[in-house]
């Protein structure tokens, strides 16, 4: 059995994790502003939309290939 490395366990972000457009297609400022108050939506990984549940103590994000993301 072969052990995935914490570089190879997730890909690079390919996606922009509020509006789910490629990050190759150039900065997304507007998106990055919104980032500062606001959870991720999509998995910047593979671009699925996540269910996201905000509480008052902070938010978690779930991809079902990727796991949670809290903040």
């Amino acid at each position: 059995m072969t052990e995935l490395s914490p570089a190879t366990a997730v890909p690079a972000a390919l996606w922009c994790d509020r509006c789910g457009e490629s990050v190759a297609a150039g900065p997304h400022p507007a998106c990055a502003a919104a980032r500062a108050l606001e959870p991720p939506r999509w998995c910047a990984s593979c671009r699925r939309r996540m269910k996201v549940q905000v509480v008052p103590t902070g938010w978690s994000a779930v991809c079902v290939e990727h796991g949670e993301r809290r903040g």
